[in-house]
């Protein structure tokens, strides 16, 4: 179960991709899944949520989202090409109108000095539309940025589903 601001979050995403009458997918590595969660927390999400994809590995990334070999090789996994080829992936693979992707190191482990613990990044495809955004949340728990990942990603949902 989500928390309140999330389930809120989750709330506006639903209701405006409805009312819109848009159709929504996401593709998450560090989130594990949580922003689809989030999303069919709320009723009626089945109108409009169609795809999560959790893409952890290299390999899903891949194979279910079309990400290339060469982007992961060049950039790795966190990182901005990744991201966008996801959210690209995703909407593409679940003809959605409206996609979020997610990539980022949610620690303990795993940083570096140029690729620190609490960097994501979150791609939105809106249309033929796409951008990115890079987050650096402040080093806390696994549970914190993913927490905080996920409201965001709902935040941009919800502005993209506005304009």
């Amino acid at each position: 179960m989500t928390d309140h601001q999330t389930y809120q979050l989750a709330e506006k995403v639903i209701t405006r991709a409805a009312t819109a009458g848009k159709r929504i997918a996401t593709a998450e590595s560090c989130t594990g899944g949580l922003i689809a969660a989030a999303l069919t927390d709320i009723p009626g999400a089945s109108d409009v949520f169609t795809h999560g994809f959790v893409t952890y590995a290299n390999e899903a990334k891949e194979t279910m989202l079309g990400v290339p070999h060469t982007a992961l090789l060049a950039h790795g996994a966190v990182s901005a090409p990744v991201a966008l080829a996801m959210v690209k992936g995703a909407r593409a693979a679940a003809n959605a109108d409206i996609a979020i992707s997610v990539t980022g190191i949610a620690g303990p482990g795993g940083g570096t000095p140029e690729k620190p613990v609490g960097l994501v990044y979150i791609g939105i495809a809106n249309g033929d539309r796409t951008s990115f955004h890079r987050h650096l949340f402040a080093a806390g728990s696994r549970e914190y940025i993913r927490s905080q990942t996920v409201k965001a990603a709902l935040r941009y949902l919800a502005a993209g589903l506005s304009a």
